[in-house]
């Protein structure tokens, strides 16, 4: 495997977040594959059955004019006049099957083997935040409790007799029990 394929961080950087999917342009996919642009374009183009909107979708100016602006398109005539098309993890398993070359197969590995990375990442990211949250509520709670005992220990020190820690109550308000 070649020393770019086996890069992950480089298909990683290229990986971005259009309209809720995470997908890697056609322009990117051609590096990577060492194919033209226009040439991958043109086998997605034959073979439509095959690119869904949930695997493929063309860009629109205003996603592409946010991605120039991000500098991720250096200019509109790196473009050659066509729209980029976004690829997402779907699609780019379905491009094995009009790309055949040794190469193709290579690269859709590394860059599926990088999918299910992010995946991993992504939810060891939500476990962390998840227990970050219980920890917060914990402390928090724990918090009531050492105030407590430091106005209990105040009071005592004071001489002033304790004030009761407060209880939770059970049942309606005595003004609702009626109604």
């Amino acid at each position: 495997m070649s020393d770019e394929i086996a890069a992950a961080p480089l298909i990683e950087n290229r990986i971005l977040l259009i309209r809720g999917a995470k997908i890697l342009l056609d322009r990117d996919l051609a590096k990577l594959y060492q194919v033209k642009p226009i040439a991958l374009r043109q086998q997605v183009r034959r073979n439509p059955k095959r690119f869904p909107a949930d695997f493929m979708f063309e860009l629109d100016d205003q996603e592409v004019e946010a991605l120039l602006s991000q500098n991720v398109i250096p200019s509109r005539q790196s473009l050659g006049g066509a729209k980029p098309l976004a690829f997402t993890e779907q699609g780019i398993a379905m491009l094995s099957s009009v790309l055949t070359s040794e190469r193709a197969l290579e690269v859709n590995i590394t860059i599926m083997r990088t999918f299910v990375k992010l995946r991993q990442l992504l939810a060891t990211h939500e476990d962390l935040a998840r227990r970050l949250d219980q920890l917060e509520w914990r402390e928090s709670e724990r918090d009531g409790k050492v105030q407590y005992v430091f106005e209990t220990i105040q009071h005592l020190i004071e001489g002033a007799e304790p004030e009761p820690a407060p209880k939770r109550q059970i049942g309606f308000p005595a003004d609702q029990a009626g109604e």
